[in-house]
């Protein structure tokens, strides 16, 4: 009880008196709170196999997946100065202005477009990289010829559960009345039952929307109801497909341009079960839409302890997210952020898949929903002055697992232990 009550204190203290437009980001975390080539591969059996670290078969399981797509898809993807995997040829900026767009173009960075996302107010600026440049080499030198602006390659961030494309399916659509107000970044959710009538769907990829067995899965663990019971059961959904048909999906342009439109809708807890590196576009982006009162919820991925820090996870702000098996142990493969703020269940987990298909599902994918389904209950409308009370709801309903108190491992706790009909 003596814990409660300090967190209580603490929270009221960072949420207090806290203006402008960067409230957004310190109120929480200090509290401390596709297709088949885009989602991970079938995990390695951790308890077989060859005697080397469960760690160290996770770092390969992460390195093959990566390799993979950059080797089927060398005219879209490449990999970055960090093997990080990116649009091939391109640089995204943001703060921009004619005479730095003129600068560049002398040093041979051609101006492909620019493009404002409203719901954000921020402005993008894609160049193509000269002739004879690696990707690595031009970021440096294009973010030294502009310093005033953020300058980055669009790197590629990959679902965190298994998952794969539903050939011939139809979309989920959302029926006329109702305001939505919980968001999903992912691949196409499928008309299944337990999501029917509740979900508008946009696409923010070539093909998009187009049903994915992950976005299907995500999002019938937040709205789902009858067969599937989700943390937010009978809610309307926003989902922004990112993926669609497009080899190059799944890029922090288009989750920027996701992250506008369910701003820009009104979206109060948006869920975003995708991992990769740490990008300036991304990070603008969440920036920008949590000073407009949204929550973000992340997976903190699957490619075990010893992986690089997941984003969006590890953004400041964002709660991230990790998984419990059945007997509330942490996944072995779930990977880790900056900060973990909860546990989920996130092995043996009911989720549709398709129009017609359910299945038990494992990974921090499945146990992000859950937490945004429980904080969207509490907070049904983006406003930064309720954020406090939103958050300490959750933390209170949070079952405390590992060390006492709040943890590395587990967060503040357990949310929505019996969820997903485990």
């Amino acid at each position: 009880m003596k814990f409660r009550t300090t967190l209580l204190s603490l929270v009221c203290l960072l949420l207090g008196g806290i203006g402008g437009h960067v409230a957004a980001q310190i109120a929480l975390p200090p509290v401390q709170l596709p297709d088949a080539a885009r989602t991970l591969p079938a995990l390695p059996d951790l308890d077989a196999g060859p005697l080397i670290s469960v760690g160290d078969r996770l770092t390969q399981v992460r390195l093959d997946r990566i390799n993979a797509l950059v080797r089927g898809n060398r005219d879209d993807i490449e990999l970055d100065d960090r093997g990080e995997p990116a649009v091939r040829g391109i640089l995204v900026a943001s703060g921009v202005d004619p005479a730095m767009i003129a600068l560049a173009a002398g040093k041979g960075f051609e101006l492909l477009d620019r493009e404002r996302i409203e719901g954000l107010k921020l402005d993008i600026a894609r160049f193509r990289v000269p002739e004879g440049h690696s990707l690595g080499r031009a970021r440096k030198q294009l973010a030294k010829l502009l310093p005033d602006a953020e300058v980055d390659v669009d790197n590629i961030y990959f679902a965190s559960g298994p998952g794969g494309a539903v050939p011939h399916a139809a979309l989920a659509t959302a029926a006329d009345e109702g305001t939505a107000r919980l968001g999903l970044i992912d691949g196409g959710v499928a008309a299944h039952p337990s999501v029917a009538g509740r979900v508008e769907q946009r696409g923010f990829a070539k093909g998009a929307p187009s049903a994915s067995r992950h976005g299907t899965a995500v999002a019938s663990l937040l709205v789902g109801s009858g067969s599937i019971q989700g943390a937010a059961t009978g809610q309307r959904l926003l989902a922004a497909d990112v993926y669609g048909t497009d080899t190059a999906g799944g890029s922090a342009s288009a989750i920027a341009r996701a992250l506008g439109w369910l701003a820009q809708s009104g979206a109060a807890v948006t869920t975003i079960s995708l991992v990769g590196p740490d990008n300036k576009l991304l990070a603008a982006a969440v920036a920008r839409a949590q000073q407009r009162g949204m929550l973000i919820v992340a997976a903190v991925g699957n490619d075990g302890p010893a992986a690089p820090p997941a984003y969006p996870a590890s953004y400041r702000g964002v709660f991230a997210v990790t998984g419990v098996d059945r007997k509330d142990r942490a996944l072995p493969e779930a990977g880790r952020a900056l900060h973990v703020d909860f546990a989920a269940p996130g092995d043996g987990v009911l989720a549709a898949t398709g129009t017609a298909s359910t299945d038990r599902l494992r990974g921090t994918s499945f146990a992000a929903p859950l937490v945004a389904g429980r904080l969207a209950l509490r907070y049904p409308a983006p406003a930064i002055d309720r954020i406090g009370p939103a958050v300490i709801a959750l933390v209170m309903e949070a079952r405390d697992l590992g060390k006492k108190g709040r943890d590395k491992v587990y967060g503040h706790g357990l949310i929505c232990g019996t969820c997903g009909a485990r």
